[in-house]
């Protein structure tokens, strides 16, 4: 995937796990979708990062 089109794809995971926990501020989603990408860096397949890290985020989310 080129890292463009990676981008795009996790500007859109912020939004849609800011539209699933509105009484979360859009900076702490975003800090929290950020540190998760950062988790995966270095992987050699990165189709399914912003996918990963969707879940990831919302699991982390509701455990708060």
């Amino acid at each position: 995937m080129p890292i463009e089109d990676e981008d795009k794809a996790i500007a859109e995971v912020v939004e849609r796990v800011a539209e699933k926990f509105p009484d979360v501020e859009p900076e702490v989603v975003r800090e929290t979708v950020d540190a998760k990408v950062d988790e995966f860096e270095g992987a050699a397949v990165r189709d399914f990062v912003p996918v990963l890290v969707e879940h990831e985020v919302t699991d982390e989310l509701r455990e708060t």
